[in-house]
């Protein structure tokens, strides 16, 4: 087994990331300076992955503070193009809200005292630090608490799962959120097989996803977008396990477009479905799913994909994401443990 790819990277006082646009082919890292740089990236999904994008934008604030020397105006600005960089990810606002309150109580503590420049850098950049290393801590304890309840749900002795998108170390701060309770699972033996979806137009499963179970010797499966309905109704499937990027109050997730569709077949054909998040992910201010703003993308993404010439346009339906309602999902996996969706608001009451 290779040791985990390391998306995000703090050093010098730089951020380097992996452009995961180049992936599987190239392993190429971008290296940022300033908070536009970190926005730019998350937009153009040089990083992406709901937890990986908020630990990114935490240390685009670290980047902001030196980089604009302080400046109280022109750092609020970097975190307003950070905040609107992706909309649908809630990771990425619980992040910037921690970095602003160390960043205030910080201001206010030190006034205008000797030295505070640096003083207060260095906490921004402790509290960065501390979102990554809760995410992996976070991924470890679903990790747990995932397999505990896959095992409970079944008398077999292995189990095959499906997964759509990425939601591994490249989309975290490290193993993973479902991918990571696969992963573990696997390395345990329990999950014998993995099938991933390639997960179009981005094609994140099978660029990303595919590659990182190959890359750490998880048997693995590339599936044709359209053939989950045909290999769930072979019996081939036990479960389907999912991230992602916000959860309502009452359950229902957002998560990478075509999630839904592959619960509603589940549904179908008695495979049970598990989505795992760390509570970060859960919105409890939103009351359903109907509440989520979906990020629409452009429509030059699928067109180049296509083979249409560049310039050439047409209407396009170009959702990232969909909203999977909490009828369609059998458990919630946060670090804090796992739940049926009627008992998230009691979980985080």
């Amino acid at each position: 087994m290779k040791k985990e790819l390391q998306p995000i990277i703090w050093e010098d006082a730089k951020l380097q990331l992996i452009d995961q646009r180049a992936l599987p082919a190239k392993e190429i890292y971008i290296t940022l300076e300033d908070a536009a740089g970190v926005a730019d990236a998350i937009t153009k999904m040089v990083v992406r992955g709901a937890p990986a994008i908020g630990i990114s934008a935490a240390y685009g604030v670290v980047l902001s503070y030196y980089h604009r020397q302080g400046n109280v105006e022109l750092i609020s600005q970097d975190f307003k193009t950070l905040e609107h960089s992706r909309p649908t990810a809630v990771n990425l606002h619980h992040a910037l809200a921690r970095l602003k309150k160390v960043w205030f109580d910080e201001l206010e503590s030190h006034g205008g005292a000797h030295g505070a420049f640096e003083a207060i850098g260095q906490r921004l950049l402790e509290e960065a630090k501390a979102i990554q290393a809760e995410d992996l801590e976070y991924n470890v304890a679903m990790a747990k608490h995932g397999i505990k309840s896959l095992k409970e749900s079944t008398e077999k002795q292995t189990i095959k799962v499906m997964t759509h998108c990425n939601t591994g170390s490249l989309a975290t701060g490290g193993l993973g959120t479902a991918l990571g309770i696969i992963k573990t699972a696997a390395h345990k033996g329990f999950v014998e097989h993995v099938y991933a979806t390639e997960t179009r137009p981005w094609l994140q499963g099978s660029r990303l996803t595919a590659f990182e179970l190959n890359y750490e010797g998880v048997p693995v499966q590339l599936l044709v977008e359209g053939g989950a309905a045909g290999l769930m109704a072979s019996g081939e499937v036990d479960w389907l396990i999912v991230g992602a990027d916000r959860i309502t109050a009452n359950g229902d997730v957002a998560n990478k477009v075509g999630t839904f569709t592959l619960a509603v077949l589940a549904k179908q054909f008695g495979v049970k479905v598990m989505v795992a998040a760390p509570s970060t992910t859960v919105d409890m201010s939103l009351e359903s799913g109907q509440q989520i703003p979906i990020e629409y993308r452009g429509s030059e993404e699928i067109l180049k994909a296509a083979g249409y010439a560049d310039g050439f346009d047409m209407p396009v339906y170009n959702p990232a994401f969909d909203v999977t309602p909490a009828a369609f999902i059998d458990l919630i996996v946060t670090e804090q443990g796992a739940v049926k969706p009627a008992q998230l608001a009691s979980l985080f009451a």
